[in-house]
């Protein structure tokens, strides 16, 4: 019998990962837990890979590291990969936002703040916590790693 590119997945990170995984439990409670984990972000994003959409949590990350920049040439850099990287139209892990929101985005670009991204942000976290979170506690890559690694 072949073996699915999740079920793949789920080994991979069951089997070869070298990371602890604290807290699998606590995945199972929120999607604000599950993202707080190092180890909760890569199996998350193991998940995300298999249902094509990874660009959503790559964004989430991205604009998490952009909100703890310090310095306005390196915001003025990082805002503009943010943005050609996923949100202008046709980018290359372009992230589903809704048009308001992408064109206010491109409106700003040429002078970004810390809170740029803000309502991208959110639209994206609330499509994952929505949409893609609940899939992820079923998955075999969740089951994998809490028989491992769970206590329950």
């Amino acid at each position: 019998m072949q073996r699915t590119l999740l079920t793949e997945m789920a080994i991979k990170f069951c089997c070869f990962s070298q990371e602890p995984v604290d807290d699998v439990d606590s995945w199972g409670e929120s999607i604000e837990k599950l993202l707080s984990c190092k180890a909760g972000q890569m199996a998350f994003q193991d998940f995300l890979k298999s249902e094509y959409s990874e660009e959503n949590i790559l964004f989430w990350l991205a604009c998490e590291e952009y909100k703890k920049v310090k310095s306005e040439p390196e915001m003025i850099s990082m805002a503009n990969q943010i943005y050609t990287e996923f949100v202008q139209t046709e980018a290359p892990r372009q992230v589903n936002i809704d048009s308001g929101t992408r064109t206010n985005i491109t409106n700003n670009i040429s002078e970004p703040t810390l809170s740029s991204f803000d309502t991208a942000q959110k639209m994206i976290f609330s499509l994952m916590a929505r949409d893609c979170y609940p899939r992820f506690l079923k998955s075999d890559i969740y089951q994998c790693i809490q028989q491992k690694h769970g206590k329950s």
